[in-house]
């Protein structure tokens, strides 16, 4: 049995890893906004209710939660892709929020993490979008490109520490519902191209997508510590 703790599982691809790994008969540590009832009554689930953009209370709710249990496996899953639009049209507030969870509150759920005791593992939910610069993704492709850089760091001052930056792929999530029904494709093109593959093979559910992720994360040891892969590349 691993101990894997997890951020933002009440839906989408956390949901999707959470279910396979209870599964599989881990105990999972996870925390997010919205209680995940389909998982509540798992015996091998603990959840602390947080909300990532409340700072001050990351630290204490991660060392409530994992109580100073040995973790195997930390994923850095919750993050808010903010809105599709140009850069110049972005205010830089929204892009400070978006930031603000996708890469601080990173930061501070790393460093609760490291000083509650040990983890074995750590990959942050990272994107193509933090590499592409398609047009529109703006605080997002922003903050998953520091995502990525802020594992590099981690990884260079923690020599024992096993940690990536890994891109899931299309998974047909919450988010998918914004930029498919709401997203001006003509103005930003990258949104047809997730419709066109959407109901698809090449945009699965949570529930097929959390299988195979698990499965890239358990080769992520092949690439160099601290990097960003890609699991199309893998």
């Amino acid at each position: 049995m691993k101990n894997i703790f997890i951020t933002g599982c009440s839906s989408g691809i956390g949901l999707g890893l959470a279910k396979h790994y209870l599964a599989q008969g881990h105990r999972i540590f996870s925390v997010s906004r919205r209680k995940p009832e389909a998982l509540v009554n798992e015996p091998n689930f603990r959840y602390a209710e947080l909300d990532l953009a409340n700072d001050s209370q990351i630290a204490p709710t991660v060392q409530r939660l994992v109580n100073g249990e040995t973790l195997d496996l930390a994923i850095l899953n919750a993050g808010i892709l903010g809105e599709i639009r140009d850069m110049k049209d972005t205010p830089v507030a929204d892009l400070q929020q978006v930031m603000n969870i996708n890469v601080w509150a990173n930061k501070t759920l790393l460093d609760a993490l490291l000083a509650n005791g040990t983890v074995s593992q750590v990959v942050g939910i990272s994107s193509g979008a933090s590499v592409n610069g398609s047009r529109g993704w703006s605080g997002y492709s922003l903050s998953k490109a520091a995502l990525n850089m802020l594992v590099k760091l981690y990884a260079a001052e923690n020599e024992n520490l096993l940690i990536h930056a890994l891109a899931p792929g299309l998974v047909d999530s919450a988010m998918q519902d914004y930029i498919c029904g709401e997203v001006d494709s003509q103005r930003f093109p990258s949104a047809q191209r997730l419709r066109d593959a959407r109901d698809t093979p090449a945009m699965p559910k949570p529930d097929e997508a959390g299988p195979m992720l698990a499965e890239a994360m358990e080769k992520l040891t092949e690439y160099p510590n601290g990097s960003f892969v890609d699991v199309r590349n893998m």
